[in-house]
């Protein structure tokens, strides 16, 4: 069987992050090995909710807390996550965000059937054909909609999906480091993308449900369009250069936070 890592960036989360775990039922559990909450230097109650969840419901696989040093923001939280599965040995990497909006549920029957283990990432689609969306505005269902026509022809590749938050990596796909000069900021996922075209690596994307209630977004819509246009565009121009970012070369440190802390 796959060795198989959970990984749950949060930030601020406090009052989803319990409904996120919630959902690590014995169904789901039976795919993964190991679960690490890797928390962002929360400034609310995020990892003493996590915390106290894991300790109320012992789950039947390891579970833990990391807490970065620093503020890595989103893509930073990635890379400690990667490096983590590397460095453990793991065949795949599962990314669940801890805001709550995708269900990993989503997931499971490609799991079951193995479809999800023959790609090099397996990437949650909002947009897909049979995915639904709960109190998404119109505004925004049309901005992506637009976004992803504008991909697909600038990448030449079917895009369905610039990043949600429930993505399955090959972890030999990761391994030779190359999504460490990324940037740290939310367009983290976009770079991932865009390296998946370049590199010529089997993706696809999956249906999600996807929904927004109590939920706080940190991207600023029209910034976030005009950051993925112009990394877009580089590429474009650029090709591989485009990933020579001058991506941060420091080392991303945290720390395990136990129970009882």
């Amino acid at each position: 069987m796959n060795k198989t890592l959970l990984f749950i960036p949060m930030y601020n989360c406090e009052k989803q992050i319990p409904r996120v775990l919630s959902q690590l039922d014995e169904n789901v559990c039976r795919y993964i090995h190991e679960v690490i909450i890797v928390n962002n230097r929360s400034t609310d109650g995020s990892e003493k909710a996590a915390l106290t969840y894991l300790k109320a419901h012992p789950l039947p696989i390891k579970a833990g807390v990391l807490r970065n040093d620093e503020n890595y923001s989103l893509g930073g939280s990635h890379k400690v996550a990667f490096d983590y599965a590397i460095k453990e040995g793991f065949d795949y990497v599962i990314v669940l965000h801890g805001d709550d909006q995708g269900d990993i549920h989503d997931l499971i029957p490609y799991l079951k059937n193995k479809k999800a283990y023959k790609f090099d990432s397996f990437l949650g689609g909002r947009f897909e054909r049979d995915s639904v969306l709960v109190n998404y505005s119109s505004f925004r269902v049309f901005g992506n909609h637009l976004f992803n026509i504008f991909m697909t022809f600038m990448l030449n590749r079917r895009i369905g999906d610039l990043g949600s938050g429930l993505n399955m990596y090959r972890v030999e796909y990761l391994r030779p480091g190359f999504y460490r000069s990324f940037t740290d900021t939310l367009s983290f996922n976009v770079y991932m993308l865009i390296y998946g075209v370049y590199s010529k690596s089997k993706f696809r994307f999956f249906p999600l449900s996807w929904r927004e209630d109590d939920q706080v977004s940190n991207a600023k819509f029209v910034k976030q369009a005009l950051e993925i246009a112009g990394i877009t565009f580089s590429y474009f121009f650029k090709r591989g250069k485009a990933f020579d970012t001058g991506g941060p070369a420091k080392e991303y440190t945290f720390k395990r936070i136990e129970c009882d802390e």
